[in-house]
């Protein structure tokens, strides 16, 4: 039987998961190196959670994302998935907003 799908499918697909696992990696250990170097008053000066709490988040985020495939999930379960959306949330609102908060500047 012939079949549409090529051969290589399955291999392409495994690769194109572990890029995307190690990206939410590298992301996670962005938000969170940034996270620890930040000053604690300035989370509250900005509205949002402490940053005892980013840290937690984004920690735990990270250590079920590199954890993911050795406890049976796959390179992209839904947990890592989550935690590139608390990473995605963390780099793309709270930083520039710390940014703003400590500067002074405006983003203008």
């Amino acid at each position: 039987m012939v079949s549409a799908v090529p051969v290589f499918y399955d291999d392409v697909e495994y690769y194109i998961r572990v890029a995307v696992w190690i990206f939410c990696l590298v992301l996670g250990a962005a938000a969170f190196l940034h996270c620890v170097v930040q000053r604690p008053d300035a989370f509250p000066a900005i509205g949002t959670m402490s940053k005892s709490i980013w840290l937690a988040l984004i920690g735990g985020g990270e250590l079920l994302t590199a954890l993911s495939p050795s406890l049976g999930l796959g390179h992209l379960g839904i947990f890592s998935l989550i935690a590139a959306g608390i990473f995605a949330v963390y780099l793309l609102d709270i930083r520039p907003a710390l940014r703003d908060a400590v500067d002074g500047h405006g983003s203008w």
